[in-house]
């Protein structure tokens, strides 16, 4: 069913199905192409058959018993749009939500992947960021991965998800949330205001590398507005060229003088920031493998990147990964998981290599 037959369907819903129906419409552009990428282990299936799919989703959950099998050979093969169009053939020829039956079905670990795979991409974003700041605690890293590495568009997109799926305000939920100069930041990254062309002003790359530098290392204490407005506010060009100059000027990498002048999770977002601009493959392979190294797994990193990337980059996150460690990161998924949840995730995760 195209976009526009669904728009004229959309008179005889409910007020609330109007509206959700008519936000979907308004981004469809935003919310499909931010979850499409060239360098997935996610591609689309061929000969795909929405209908075929839901009827043996179907199957899988009749009667006693689940067959996860079917389960994972259908969604962890299955691009983002082909898995919204299975779950549209679901309800027609069920009449029930795919995502609410596979819920009952579920539990642990693989229940959060199978679920994560069935959002947009920008819809599972604003449902990890709820998740990271609902009840007691925040979960930063949580609030770091996302924030710190998403586009203008993605993060308009997930602003507006949130909105729509919590009538909240992700800002304020945030700033309720948490406090200081950590807040700041998060909000700074929410407006979704970086300058994305490719322009380098060099006496302005000169000038923030100094504003830099005064900011921490030439001084006692630390401006961390200072380091805000540029790390936050510039482009990745323009960026790099500043990383350039203030290594000159400090004797260091701007990544040791963050080290150095801040602590706690103000430095681990502008750490974030600084690496997703220098290359934000080999932070998302930074992040897998500290989730997994040492004792236990913090699985909710390791689901979060293997599902939000498997159709974006992680191509070139496993590359990064067998750069950085040496070892190959289906090894260390295979090695630190088990189950369905672990034949899932190395089905995303793809080949060996």
């Amino acid at each position: 069913m195209t976009w526009d037959q669904k728009s004229q369907l959309a008179q005889g819903r409910s007020n609330q199905e109007n509206r959700q129906l008519h936000f979907l419409l308004k981004h469809k552009h935003t919310l499909i192409m931010a979850a499409l990428g060239n360098r997935g282990t996610l591609k689309e299936a061929a000969g795909f058959k929405a209908e075929e799919d839901a009827a043996k989703l179907k199957e899988a959950m009749k009667g006693v018993g689940t067959d996860e099998a079917v389960i994972i050979d259908i969604l962890a093969h299955r691009t983002i749009a082909q898995r919204q169009r299975i779950q549209e053939a679901y309800k027609q020829s069920v009449g029930k939500d795919l995502a609410e039956e596979l819920e009952g079905e579920l539990t642990g670990n693989f229940e959060k992947v199978v679920l994560g795979l069935l959002m947009l991409a920008p819809k599972y974003d604003a449902y990890e960021l709820r998740n990271a700041i609902k009840g007691a605690g925040t979960d930063e890293d949580g609030l770091i991965d996302i924030l710190a590495s998403r586009t203008n568009a993605e993060i308009k997109a997930l602003t507006a998800f949130y909105h729509k799926d919590y009538d909240k305000s992700l800002e304020e939920d945030i700033c309720n949330d948490t406090s200081g100069m950590f807040q700041r930041v998060l909000v700074s990254l929410l407006t979704a205001g970086r300058d994305e062309g490719k322009k380098v002003d060099e006496a302005l790359v000169l000038q923030d590398a100094k504003d830099l530098y005064e900011a921490g290392e030439a001084r006692w204490g630390t401006d961390e507005v200072k380091f805000l407005t540029v790390l936050c506010v510039r482009n990745r060009e323009h960026l790099l060229r500043v990383f350039q100059e203030y290594q000159k000027l400090a004797g260091r990498d701007i990544e040791d003088s963050i080290k150095r002048e801040m602590s706690g999770s103000l430095e681990d977002i502008f750490l974030a920031i600084v690496r997703c601009i220098k290359n934000k493959t080999a932070f998302f392979a930074e992040r897998l493998h500290r989730s997994m190294k040492g004792l236990g797994t913090t699985d909710s990193i390791l689901i979060r990147i293997m599902v939000s990337r498997a159709e974006i980059d992680m191509l070139d996150i496993k590359a990064e990964f067998l750069k950085m460690y040496g070892k190959t990161l289906h090894s260390f998924i295979k090695g630190d998981t088990s189950g369905d949840y672990r034949k899932i995730m190395l089905e995303l995760c793809g080949g060996e290599k």
